[in-house]
């Protein structure tokens, strides 16, 4: 099961919220075929931010002093007779999403899909953390954009 929450932070997200959604349930459906283990009950909460709020959290909890375009946090409860549970909170910056894909010439929209991707690998214990786990992510990561039309 994989139920997900979504919660604005900005001004700047609500006239993108139904094709943020809509993007959502995609990511989730292409993602789940190859990464999300259906003995885990999966909560998601997409928190759609700003810079401002986005550097307080950065600083809190990664002792980084300025905003970046995606933050993700996971925490399993395991229990012997159910299901294991994933509550995931999957913060984006609209400022530096923006920024980002303007400078680079890419659509907002499929750079939010792209980070949305790299977001739930995450969620699922891929890393990136030297070059033969970096590889690994990035092929998974390809694949499921590809099956989304992106790449």
């Amino acid at each position: 099961m994989i139920n997900t929450n979504f919660y604005i932070k900005s001004k700047r997200w609500p006239r993108r919220l139904l094709k943020i959604k809509n993007i959502s349930r995609k990511v989730i459906k292409e993602s789940a075929k190859l990464n999300f283990n259906n003995k885990i009950d999966y909560y998601l909460n997409i928190i759609l931010t700003n810079d401002h709020d986005m550097k307080k959290i950065n600083l809190k909890y990664k002792n980084v002093r300025k905003s970046t375009d995606v933050l993700t946090f996971v925490s399993q409860i395991n229990q012997k007779k159910f299901n294991k549970k994933k509550y995931c909170d999957i913060f984006f910056s609209i400022e530096t999403i923006d920024n980002y894909s303007k400078k680079n010439k890419i659509d907002f929209y499929e750079h939010f899909t792209h980070l949305l991707v790299h977001s739930f690998l995450h969620i699922n214990g891929y890393l990136h953390n030297n070059k033969i786990n970096f590889q690994r992510m990035k092929k998974i990561e390809i694949t499921i954009l590809e099956k989304l039309g992106l790449q």
